[in-house]
C-alpha cells in the first residue's frame, strides 16, 4: 500500500513539474533554477577575437599600454530597475574577474538594482556619453578627469556603479565640477533616491569588504560611483 501510494505521489510531481515546464517562459524557469544554474551565467574567459573588435580603437586605444592577455571579459546578470533580469557584459583586469563575479553574483542574489552593464565600447568609450545613460562598466584605457593620469580604469582596476545617480563632483578655484551632465540632482546626499550608494549600500560592503576604495569617501574630490583596488 504505501509503495502504490508513493508512486502515485511520484507521478503527482511529475505531472506538476511539467505542467510547469510547459506554462512557464524560459525566463520564469530560469528563475525556478538553483544556484547552481545561476552561477553559469556568471563566467569570465579570455578576451576573444570577436571581443576585441569590439574594443579596437575604442576602450583599447592604440596607445595602450596594458597587454590584452591581462584583461578578462566577463558575462553576469543582474537586475534592472523595472524588476527584470538583464545580461550584462564587462572587460576587467584579470587579477579581479574572480572577485567582481562574486560581487555581482551576490548583488544579483539581492536583487540589486544595476540599470545597465555594457561595454565601454557600445558608447565609443566616450566615458561622459556611457555615465549620461547609467551605464556600470570597469576597463576603458583613458587618464583621470582633468588629468594626463592613467585611471584605475584604464588597468581594468575599477568599477563604476549607476554613474548618473552617483556623480563625480570636484571643487575648483572657478566652480564645481558635476559629471556625468544631467546628474546634479544626486549632488545632494542627504536626499533619498533609488541606486544611490552609501555606507549603508550593499555595492559599498561587497566591495570594500574584498579591498576596494570608494571614491565617496576621497576628501578632495567624491565619485560616488567609483570602486578601486590598488594591487600593489
Amino acid at each position: 500500500m504505501k509503495t502504490k501510494s508513493a508512486a502515485i505521489l511520484l507521478w503527482m510531481f511529475f505531472s506538476f513539474s511539467f505542467c510547469i515546464a510547459e506554462n512557464f517562459t524560459e525566463e520564469e524557469r530560469f528563475f525556478l533554477s538553483s544556484d547552481d544554474e545561476i552561477k553559469k551565467e556568471f563566467y569570465s574567459c579570455e578576451i576573444s577575437d570577436e571581443i576585441f573588435s569590439r574594443m579596437k580603437g575604442k576602450t583599447y586605444k592604440e596607445n595602450c599600454t596594458v597587454p590584452l592577455s591581462s584583461l578578462n571579459y566577463l558575462h553576469i546578470l543582474h537586475w534592472g530597475k523595472n524588476g527584470e533580469v538583464l545580461e550584462g557584459e564587462m572587460v576587467c583586469s584579470s587579477k579581479i574577474s574572480a572577485i567582481l563575479l562574486e560581487i555581482f553574483f551576490l548583488l544579483y542574489k539581492s536583487e540589486y538594482v544595476i540599470e545597465k552593464v555594457r561595454l565601454a565600447d557600445d558608447y565609443n568609450a566616450v566615458d561622459e556619453q556611457s555615465m549620461q545613460d547609467n551605464n556600470t562598466s570597469c576597463f576603458n584605457f583613458r587618464c583621470i578627469s582633468g588629468t594626463d593620469k592613467i585611471s584605475m580604469h584604464g588597468l581594468g582596476l575599477a568599477v563604476d556603479i549607476n554613474p548618473l545617480y552617483n556623480p563625480y563632483i570636484k571643487t575648483t578655484g572657478t566652480g564645481t565640477v558635476v559629471e556625468p551632465a544631467g546628474s546634479e540632482e544626486f549632488t545632494d546626499r542627504s536626499k533619498d533616491f533609488s541606486m544611490k550608494i552609501t555606507h549603508s549600500d550593499l555595492a559599498y560592503k561587497l566591495f570594500t569588504e574584498r579591498g576596494f576604495e570608494w571614491g565617496g569617501d576621497w576628501k578632495n574630490l567624491k565619485d560616488y560611483q567609483h570602486f578601486e583596488i590598488d594591487l600593489k
